[in-house]
Formats: structure tokens, C-alpha cells, sequence
């Protein structure tokens, strides 16, 4: 979803970063995070690293059986970032292959459903607390008893999408930068700048991946980012500042997980450039949160106001639908997200940019 709220640092608009004097340096690519084309070359070769085949480590394999349905697709879906994401691919067989940067560092993590259970394995130092996590990454926290549709579309859905859950990833920077990127942007302009990064910044996943994927940045990486890179990518200055302070605050940051809502808003906000759209898109995903509604975005009023049969509505019209689902807002407005309902479009698209040429 892309933000829009008026006045809000974070809302889209329907219109640089600064390049560096040193935009020319060759040193650049000895930076953390950064790669080579040597070095790009080797790593879309499996079982090498800087050029020496080495054996593809071994997985560690946890088994879950969670006496439930689960879609893994539908509950891991609000993580993928677009067609190309380097930390999100989807196998032939089904199975989802996620690149996360753990406090223990860099892992990767497949997870397959096999009939009544659900194998995870994973890769790297982040491996173990991946596997501890993963349950949580389903929903395994979520507690959807409490949801009482009233509108007969959601409660269709509800039944339709008996498998999904509410994923809580454990992790704020993974999800918070490119919320931060898809501030003020079309989608495409916000994959592609996502993409970018994580390319150019992001180490190889570790493990017998699928091509391309890279594990997302740490705060310090992202810290040493230089101008001319988020110019490359297509991101302006605004937002550019935005994550280089989420990335100083990182530690913090990551500290309201397992804290109250509340808190959880006070300190993502307390972050200049980060408003109420962009910390309910992080707590959607990071805290698991069943409520936090994505207020200031684009399209969601609309879409809200025509699955529920009121037609178009701002902000506050979609909060009073909402209403009656108190605690399970999103768990609401996700199901009509799921389902492939479109509002009615009635005006102009909002044009791709591409502050690149700027």
C-alpha cells in the first residue's frame, strides 16, 4: 500500500537525493554493503564465495504442527515487496524463501507446508532464532477468536481464507525501511528503489537460495549509505533522512516489539518522518498487530467503503466501519485486502517519477 495523507511528510504527492562530490570515487565499492561487479558476478554462482566452490552448508530443520489450516502464502504475502523483491521468492513447489537480518546476523528461512505441519529451514548465523521465531511469522500469536464479522462480505472472506493469520516477523528495520520508501510514491517506484538497495547493499543470502536474493542490510550498513546512492535509487532526500534516523534509532526501535501498542506508536512517531501510516505498516507486519489500521493511506478509505457497501469514504468514514471490529481492524481490512476486491477508479493514475534524472 502507498501513503497519502495531507500535509504528512509520509502522504503521497503527484509530482533528490544530493550527489556527493566524490560521486566518481572508486573506494566506494570497499564500503560495507556494497558489491563489486567482480564480486556480483561470483554471487549468482551457487556454492562459490569469492570465487572458491565450497560446500553448500547444511540446513537446520525444525518441524511445526500447529493443529490448524495455515496459508503461508496469504500470511507471508504482506512481506513480499513486489515482483524482484531480492528478500522474498517463491519456489516451484510452493515453498516461500524469506532473507531477514537477525540480531544473531544474516539468515534465510524456507518454509514449506506439507499437509498438517509446516517444515522451516533455515540458513546462517540468523538461523536458530528464525526457527524460533517461525511459528510466531505464521501467526502462531495471533488470536482471531474474538473476530465477529457483522458485514456478510467479511464473514464470506473469513471463511474463505481460513488459513491466514496476522504474522508477527520480530523484526522493525526489515519492514520500516521500505515503508519509509513508499512514502509519497507509486508502488513501482518504491519496488524499484527497494530493489536497488538491497542489490547493491545487501549481502548474499546464505544457503542454497534462488537467485538474487539478498539479505536486507543492518542499521550500521544502512548508517554508511552515501548520497549518491538513494539518488541512484530513485529516493528523494525526505525520505533518505528518514531511514538514516530509523537506522541511529534502530536499537530502540526494535525494542517495541513485544511492547503495548501505544508505546509501540509513540516511539516509531517519536522518529522524524515517520507518521501514524507508516508505524501501522510496521506493526501490521513486525508486531503482529490485529488493530493497527494504515490511516493516510491512498486507496484503503475507498476500498473499505465499497466492499462494506458505503461507497466511497475518507479517513474517518472508513474508522467508523470499522468500528465494531475494535481490536481487529486490520484483521478486517486485510481479509478485503486478500480477497482482490478493487474500488472503482474514477480518476487519473498517479505517473511513476524517477527522481534518478533529477
Amino acid at each position: 500500500m502507498v501513503s497519502a495523507g495531507v500535509g504528512s511528510s509520509e502522504s503521497p504527492s503527484n509530482a533528490s537525493g544530493k550527489k556527493s562530490r566524490d560521486r566518481g570515487s572508486a573506494s566506494r565499492d570497499n564500503q560495507p554493503g556494497t558489491t563489486s561487479p567482480g564480486q556480483a558476478a561470483r554471487d549468482k554462482q551457487p556454492g562459490t564465495r569469492s570465487g572458491h566452490t565450497c560446500p553448500v552448508p547444511a540446513p537446520v530443520v525444525r518441524v511445526w504442527r500447529p493443529g490448524r489450516q495455515v496459508d503461508s502464502h496469504a500470511t507471508l504475502g504482506s512481506l513480499w515487496r513486489g515482483r524482484g523483491d531480492p528478500a522474498y521468492a517463491v519456489a516451484a513447489d510452493g515453498a516461500i524463501w524469506r532473507a531477514v537480518q537477525t540480531p544473531a546476523g544474516a539468515g534465510t528461512i524456507r518454509t514449506a507446508v506439507c499437509g498438517g505441519a509446516v517444515e522451516f529451514a533455515a540458513w546462517g548465523p540468523g538461523a536458530d532464532w528464525l526457527l524460533d521465531t517461525a511459528p510466531a511469522s505464521l501467526g502462531a500469536q495471533d488470536r482471531p477468536e474474538g473476530f465477529a464479522p457483522r458485514h456478510p462480505v467479511l464473514r464470506t472472506l473469513a471463511a474463505r481464507f481460513p488459513g491466514w493469520r496476522v504474522p508477527r516477523t520480530g523484526r522493525v528495520l526489515d519492514v520500516l525501511v521500505p515503508a519509509v520508501l513508499e512514502q509519497k510514491v507509486t508502488g513501482t517506484e518504491a519496488r524499484r528503489a527497494w530493489r536497488r538497495l538491497l542489490q547493491r547493499f545487501g549481502e548474499p543470502a546464505p544457503g542454497p537460495v534462488p537467485t538474487g536474493m539478498r539479505v536486507p542490510p543492518p542499521a550500521a550498513v544502512w548508517r554508511r549509505v552515501p548520497s549518491w546512492e538513494w539518488h541512484r535509487a530513485g529516493v528523494d532526500a525526505t525520505r533518505s533522512r528518514t531511514i538514516l534516523e530509523c537506522a541511529r534509532r534502530a536499537a530502540r526501535l526494535e525494542e517495541t516489539v513485544p511492547r503495548a501498542p501505544e508505546e509501540a506508536v509513540r516511539r516509531l512517531t517519536a522518529v522524524p518522518g515517520v507518521g501514524p501510516w507508516t508505524a501501522a505498516e510496521v506493526r501490521q507486519r513486525a508486531h503482529g498487530d490485529p488493530d493497527a489500521v494504515s490511516v493516510g493511506d491512498c486507496h484503503l478509505p475507498g476500498l473499505v467503503g465499497w466492499a462494506l457497501g458505503r461507497g466511497p469514504v475518507d479517513d474517518a468514514g472508513m474508522l467508523e466501519l470499522l468500528s465494531p471490529y475494535a481490536g481487529h481492524r486490520y484483521r478486517a481490512v486485510r481479509l478485503i485486502e486478500l480477497s482482490g476486491m478493487r474500488a472503482p477508479a474514477f480518476g487519473p493514475r498517479q505517473a511513476p517519477r524517477d527522481f534518478r534524472a533529477i
